[in-house]
């Protein structure tokens, strides 16, 4: 049996990262999902918390063919020790699957395999986009499924984002 960690701060989730799970279901038995940055909330970078994360993910990728577990994160202010705490967080897993730079040299360093799948429309499907058009009042929804949006909405998020981003 094969078990996948995808790792990501999905602030928000979006179309690209639905992509990225459906392309992995055809590859591992199961797959964890690990929220990075599960600490942070409130703020331009990182305006939902990590339980509206989980809520966006498992909402959006429900019926998904393979067993999931979506797994917060929290950020360890030390990198050499980040990999150890992640290990110590989720179920056992094969390989690792990021593009981000310091992620796979982490994991790499670690001696444990990294995978980076190919992103879906990256230019459009990122989280900074998603959220500089949602603070500039642009379209957005079509970005993110449509579980996702009713999260978003359910929790005012659009109105946080545009407040966090003001300065005094």
């Amino acid at each position: 049996m094969k078990r996948g960690l995808y790792v990501g701060r999905f602030q928000p989730f979006h179309n690209g990262h639905k992509s990225v799970i459906d392309g992995l279901a055809k590859e591992v038995d199961e797959l964890i999902i690990g929220i990075g940055s599960a600490d942070s909330s409130h703020d331009v970078k990182h305006p939902f918390t990590a339980g509206e994360r989980v809520l966006m993910i498992t909402s959006a990728i429900e019926n998904l063919e393979i067993p999931f577990y979506v797994i917060p994160l929290e950020d360890v202010k030390r990198n050499a020790l980040w990999v150890a705490h992640v290990k110590s967080m989720v179920p056992p897993f094969d390989t690792v699957y990021t593009s981000n730079p310091l992620v796979i040299r982490l994991f790499k360093e670690s001696g444990i395999n990294v995978e980076s799948p190919p992103m879906y429309l990256r230019q459009s499907l990122s989280g900074t986009e998603i959220r500089r058009k949602m603070i500039a009042g642009e379209p957005w929804k079509g970005f993110v499924p449509k579980e996702v949006v009713s999260v978003i909405e359910e929790i005012d998020g659009v109105s946080r984002i545009r407040q966090v981003s003001k300065s005094d």
